[in-house]
């Protein structure tokens, strides 16, 4: 850390621990402290600085990372306020590090982070202090929201300029081909790592519902190739599921049961995009991503229910992780440990090399 501080680095994304925290601050990096759908950790930090007695809340910003949207059924950045009251922060500095502390890090307090002479007039008007969603919001002289209702004074957004997910190719019993020697394994939500596959060379239509092991298939969105794996640790009764929602927008089949693959793909090509959860021929749930496969064409409020019910029925189904979404997102990424699954094949991150080379259709 003192290493990448001499080089320039003045924060990080970001500290889990009290430990980490420490460590930041004794090298004078700015802390940010997260609250997400798969880190949850700001109450439990604040509540241990609050308790260790350290007046360091001027070096402290919070954030929710993109979460999923269920997790803000309760609010965005008044969540993150509402949890460091409870944590005992005091409301000036609560408030600051929502703010203020995020405007000064980037060096915008010219512009942003509080009310003065020369800045934006983004204003929350509250009932108290103690009370973090705002009853209004006037936004440049615009009220946004006002005695608690949305007044809906954004423009309309054209979503159509995404396009739409058209996969005009079927999937055949020979794309189903499961014979690599590497498979990807689970250690939490969003971290892989490779594993040797026991049954090498012994295909099966249907594997045991007796372990957590499932076929991997990620396609090409047209059609071109394909990498075909296993993956451990995912969920033990999962038949057949299909997603165009990932990192490349190709598409993503995860199952017990190559029938089920196969029909949860059929149903993910009639939908135009979107997230299938498939158990013996039948739909168990769905959620529609029909602009450019990967976004939902409503309100937040319409899809957090699809959702909800989605992240249930994975969960009854043998998923024992924090949020299935941001699994099929980060499958792909290659800016985390150890092994992914990608458009040129399973990609060895530390080594930065393909262990196994995508299959040309």
């Amino acid at each position: 850390m003192a290493k990448m501080r001499l080089l320039g680095v003045d924060g990080d994304h970001e500290s889990m621990t009290i430990e980490d925290i420490e460590a930041r601050i004794l090298h004078g990096y700015a802390v940010t402290l997260r609250y997400s759908s798969i880190r949850p950790d700001l109450p439990h930090l604040l509540k241990a600085v609050v308790d260790k007695g350290y007046e360091i809340f001027d070096h402290l910003m919070m954030t929710t990372d993109g979460s999923t949207p269920s997790f803000h059924e309760d609010g965005v950045m008044d969540k993150c306020i509402r949890a460091a009251l409870e944590a005992g922060v005091r409301p000036v500095d609560a408030y600051n590090m929502a703010s203020y502390n995020v405007a000064r890090y980037y060096n915008m307090t010219n512009l942003h982070g509080l009310l003065a002479t020369g800045r934006y007039a983004n204003i929350n008007i509250l009932a108290d202090e103690h009370s973090p969603t705002p009853e209004a919001v006037i936004s440049k002289g615009v009220w946004l929201k006002r005695d608690n209702t949305d007044l809906k004074a954004f423009p309309e957004v054209d979503l159509s300029l995404f396009g739409d997910l058209k996969i005009d190719f079927d999937l055949h019993e020979g794309d189903f081909q499961f014979s690599m020697p590497i498979g990807v394994e689970m250690v939490n939500d969003v971290i892989t790592k490779p594993y040797s596959i026991k049954n090498f060379g012994h295909y099966q239509h249907t594997l045991s519902t007796d372990h957590d092991e499932s076929y991997l298939m990620l396609v090409d969105r047209n059609g071109k190739w394909r990498i075909n794996t296993m993956i451990k640790g995912f969920a033990t009764h999962v038949k057949g599921f299909a997603s165009s929602y990932s990192n490349t927008g190709d598409i993503i089949l995860i199952g017990k049961s190559v029938q089920d693959m196969q029909y949860a793909f059929q149903e993910l090509k009639k939908m135009n995009g979107g997230i299938v959860l498939v158990e013996d021929d039948k739909i168990v749930t769905s959620i529609p991503l029909t602009l450019a496969g990967s976004i939902y064409d409503g309100t937040v409020d319409e899809v957090i229910p699809l959702e909800l019910a989605l992240k249930s029925a994975l969960k009854k189904r043998g998923y024992h992780h924090t949020d299935a979404i941001y699994t099929l997102l980060f499958l792909q990424s290659t800016h985390l440990p150890y092994i992914r699954i990608t458009t040129r094949g399973i990609f060895d991150v530390m080594k930065n090399k393909v262990m196994l080379p995508a299959v040309m259709r």
